[in-house]
């Protein structure tokens, strides 16, 4: 087919998956288009590339001492700008959530203390607005009236343009999409983003809100958009699994796989109503994939996945990596270990390498021990944040679970923890407290509980045009 053919119809695809996803009475604000602009940018190329794919202007890329080029800091500014313009209108409820997360706000703010010792302290500093600019975004979300129904307008609006678009250049402009390996000559598919770790990263984040709707799809049998959301989710994920086998990101393909056994046996109410079952099966997707990368309890798995020993090569990352760690307690500044001697040195003996790939280590070359110590309070401050969100909201509640387990395994073997990676903005999306006040009508999925010697139950009492309305008795 023609490419331009091909392009105009893969453009009506996109209207129609539109067409079918719809979420009908759904409201949310303008504002909500800010966070869906930003993760169009990181879940693609900065503007600046495609700008000069489009003839205007020269793409080069971001020397390792600078923060890339002026039209991507004039529009992350302007996108970072308006967010806090939509932020300020809404004071109380910011300011709730903020106080709420205290072990994310300081964890931010040790970041922004660390700029100090940083070796080039203005790129650093640009670098921690930059990040706060996925923190703005997520309060942009979670402040809309109906937050779960903006979470799935966000899902939609980003995931039903970044897959169908990988898909159409990988297939038809494969001068934008493929590279190959320098020596081997190996393909290595990017689609719309610019490495094939990428695009794994967002075919892993949207096939899991894929999955999540279909599982809320085959759930509520009796509403009218059950068919056409089936169809639409069911096609983002075909095609998301199509390109997780292009990419051949294992690392993704692994954890959309367990994504989805976890939100299957979520999805069985006599499990989900027992916490210590949700704790056990969290518990153990984390040890068995902990223990089949590192304490070789699984070589034939990752044998069978394409991996080596030495995780393709990571562990030899690693082993270098801690040679030219800096402070063991301080580390080496926000986001600024992969700059100047450092990365130099290691280009010396990995050409091309620039991250650690493992979110962890990542965190400790930047931040030291001390970093490390205040993510681990992020971390368990935010698993009981998505456990309370279970038994709050059990529709909310699942792809919050779900975003927060595949976050810590993702990071077993990827550097997921940085500024504007998808992966890192759905985990702060995940683990914030859940601003019920806001909420208005829906259906919030929650399980019939059971008391002693009463049984609660939900009765349906008038339907909306999608969701039904319940009374509890």
């Amino acid at each position: 087919m023609n490419p331009t053919v091909a392009t105009l119809v893969y453009a009506a695809g996109i209207v129609a998956l539109f067409v079918f996803g719809r979420d009908r009475g759904a409201k949310s604000s303008a504002a909500l288009w800010i966070p869906v602009a930003w993760l169009w940018i990181v879940g693609s190329r900065d503007v600046s590339h495609w700008l000069a794919i489009a003839g205007i202007g020269t793409y080069t890329a971001s020397d390792p001492d600078l923060e890339g080029n002026a039209v991507d800091r004039i529009v992350f500014g302007a996108l970072i700008l308006l967010g806090i313009i939509a932020l300020a209108g809404r004071g109380p409820e910011v300011r709730r959530l903020l106080s709420t997360n205290v072990p994310i706000i300081l964890f931010f703010l040790y970041c922004l203390m660390s700029t100090l010792w940083s070796d080039y302290p203005t790129v650093a500093l640009k670098r921690w607005i930059k990040a706060v600019g996925d923190l703005v975004m997520v309060l942009i979300v979670l402040t809309e009236r109906d937050w779960i129904a903006a979470l799935r307008r966000i899902l939609t609006r980003v995931g039903f343009v970044l897959i169908p678009l990988s898909v159409l250049f990988i297939k038809y402009y494969p001068a934008l999409a493929v590279d190959y390996k320098q020596w081997s000559g190996k393909a290595m598919y990017s689609g719309i983003t610019t490495t094939k770790n990428l695009l794994g990263m967002v075919c892993l984040v949207f096939g899991i809100a894929s999955l999540w709707r279909l599982f809320t799809a085959f759930r509520e049998r009796h509403t009218r958009l059950r068919i056409p959301h089936l169809v639409a989710h069911t096609a983002i994920l075909v095609m998301a699994a199509w390109l997780l086998r292009m990419c051949n990101s294992m690392t993704s393909i692994a954890c959309l796989l367990l994504a989805g056994i976890l939100l299957g046996l979520m999805n069985i109410p006599f499990l989900a109503r027992k916490r210590s079952v949700l704790h056990f099966l969290v518990a153990a997707a984390v040890m068995v994939s902990a223990s089949t990368l590192f304490l070789g309890t699984g070589a034939g798995a990752l044998e069978s996945m394409g991996r080596d020993p030495t995780l393709t090569g990571r562990t030899e990352i690693w082993k270098l990596v801690l040679t030219l760690a800096g402070n063991p307690f301080v580390g080496t500044g926000f986001e600024s270990f992969w700059t100047g001697t450092r990365l130099r040195q290691v280009w010396s003996v990995m050409f091309g390498i620039q991250e650690a790939h493992n979110g962890y280590l990542e965190l400790y070359l930047n931040l030291g021990w001390v970093g490390v110590t205040l993510f681990a309070s992020v971390v368990l401050y935010g698993y009981r944040s998505v456990t309370a969100a279970m038994r709050e909201d059990f529709s909310s509640g699942s792809i919050r679970v779900a975003y927060f387990v595949i976050a810590v395994i993702y990071n077993f073997t990827e550097a997921g923890f940085r500024m504007c990676f998808m992966a890192w903005i759905f985990f702060l999306l995940a683990i914030m407290p859940s601003p019920a006040k806001r909420r208005v009508g829906g259906h919030s999925g929650m399980l019939p509980q059971r008391k002693t010697g009463q049984i609660e139950g939900l009765v349906a009492v008038g339907r909306s045009e999608e969701h039904p309305v319940f009374e509890r008795v």
